[in-house]
Formats: C-alpha cells, sequence, structure tokens
C-alpha cells in the first residue's frame, strides 16, 4: 500500500495525468467534428482545376512560376485564395503592364469561365478566401445608414467620402469604386489589393460589408444638389475651386476698371492739350 501511494505522489504522475487528459480531449473532439468539417469543405472540381492549371500556365506562370510559387518578378500565389484572382483578373489588373508600377484598372483578357479557372487551380493549391456567394454581396435589406458611417471610419481616407478615389504617400492611388462590382468590392475587402489593407471578418462582419457596399452603390445613384460635382473628390477640392475661381474673377474685373479709368485719364488729358 505504502509503495502504490509513493507512485501516486511521484512528480512525473501529475504530468501524466494532464498529457492522458489532452490525449482524451483531442479523441474526444477529432471524433465529434471530423464528420463536419469534411462535409463542410468545398468539393473540388478536378476538371475545372485541371483547366485552370493550363491557362494559369499560358498566361501566369511566366511570372508567378509553374506552379505559383513566386519568381523574383511576382510574388507566391499559394494561399492567395480564389478571391484575390477573381478581384486582380475580373477589375484587368493582371496580367499587369508593367511589374514596377501599381496596376489600374483596365479591360479584362479573360471571360468569367476562364477566370473561375484559374481561382480554383490557385485555390487548389493552398486555400485562401474563397469568391463571395451571390447571396454575401446582395444589397437586400443593408443598412445604407450603418454602411455610411463604416465607409467615412474605414475607407474615405483614401477613397473618398463618395469612392471616388484620390492620391497616396510614395506615389501610390486608391482607385475609384464607381465601376466596381459588389463582387469586387467585397473581395478587396477580404484580401487587401495594393496599399489596401484586409478587413477580415473578424473586423468587418459580412453583414457589415453588405452595409457598405449599399452605400457605394446607393451614392452612384445620388443627385447632386450642388449642382457641379467636379468629380465627388471632396468639399476641400471643391471649396479650393470655387476660391481660386472668385479670386481671378476679381483680379479680371479689377483689371479691367484700371484699364477703363486710364482710358479715361489719357481722354481727358487729350482733351485739354487741345484746347
Amino acid at each position: 500500500m505504502s509503495s502504490i501511494i509513493s507512485r501516486r505522489r511521484h512528480p512525473a504522475a501529475g504530468y501524466a495525468a494532464v498529457a492522458g487528459g489532452l490525449v482524451a480531449a483531442g479523441v474526444l473532439y477529432s471524433a465529434f467534428s471530423g464528420g463536419g468539417a469534411s462535409a463542410a469543405a468545398p468539393a473540388q472540381d478536378s476538371t475545372q482545376i485541371a483547366q485552370g492549371h493550363s491557362l494559369f500556365v499560358q498566361s501566369c506562370a511566366t511570372c508567378h512560376g509553374l506552379n505559383a510559387q513566386g519568381t523574383s518578378q511576382a510574388p507566391s500565389l499559394i494561399g492567395a485564395g480564389a478571391a484575390a484572382v477573381d478581384f486582380q483578373m475580373s477589375t484587368g489588373r493582371m496580367p499587369a503592364k508593367d511589374l514596377t508600377a501599381e496596376n489600374d484598372r483596365k479591360p479584362t483578357q479573360f471571360t468569367p469561365q476562364q477566370i473561375s479557372d484559374i481561382a480554383a487551380y490557385v485555390a487548389s493549391l493552398g486555400g485562401g478566401p474563397a469568391v463571395p456567394p451571390e447571396s454575401a454581396v446582395s444589397t437586400d435589406g443593408a443598412n445604407t445608414a450603418l454602411g455610411s458611417e463604416l465607409f467615412s471610419t474605414n475607407c474615405a481616407q483614401c477613397h473618398g467620402f463618395a469612392g471616388a478615389g484620390g492620391a497616396l504617400t510614395y506615389g501610390k492611388n486608391a482607385p475609384s469604386l464607381n465601376a466596381s462590382t459588389p463582387t469586387q468590392i467585397y473581395e478587396a475587402m477580404l484580401t487587401g489589393p495594393e496599399a489596401m489593407p484586409v478587413f477580415g471578418d473578424g473586423t468587418i462582419t459580412p453583414a457589415e460589408k453588405k452595409d457598405i457596399i449599399a452605400y457605394i452603390v446607393n451614392t452612384r445613384n445620388e443627385t447632386n444638389p450642388g449642382g457641379l460635382s467636379l468629380g465627388r473628390t471632396g468639399t476641400v477640392t471643391e471649396g479650393l475651386l470655387a476660391w481660386v475661381g472668385g479670386l481671378g474673377f476679381l483680379v479680371l474685373i479689377a483689371m479691367w476698371l484700371t484699364a477703363k479709368r486710364r482710358d479715361h485719364v489719357k481722354g481727358e488729358s487729350e482733351n485739354s492739350t487741345h484746347e
């Protein structure tokens, strides 16, 4: 009996009990959650992935590498996700014209199906954010008032209060959102292209993303109560133009009055000479 008690009091007994508990907890967790995880995982379409790989080798591998591992010219796409591929290609930013310059929006060179195939291939390499479904970007029932507040807090500093875009530091540029689709806006928040930070679901929830998208879309259709909007670049720019224009108008009036007075004085001087 004394030997059993001494073994129980051995310092290693406590560690062994903790380790056994952790192993048991892991086994139970795997038993209860393993089936659900595999059922929730999206099925991979091997045919689409193969087609995407073929397109990738033809159009993307020169810069990103044959296995999307990245090169000295372009980063690795492993783990980038389908959303990043869909955003970059659907906005025409990829393929890039100049590898050293910031990529601007331009007409896309691929069909939606081709973009989907390449996105599926990249997603098969290492996961990453998926392309949001239509239900995630639908603005039905969205709160545009809350979207306005969220946009002002998180987006307006770069994109302007109406999403018209603007210049950033180090020669970078925040693009206009006027041509962006709801899906592209959602994907940009998920992936953070160029100088934009990533706004994951932990930072801005999916419901809040829908509110922001609804605000951006509704702002495009609003009338300009002040008349000429100057591209909705903001009150500072509009005020500066009004001030410069008004000052220039006053200068012209002053020059006209000065010239008219000079002509009047010259005329009086000539009349007095003739007399």
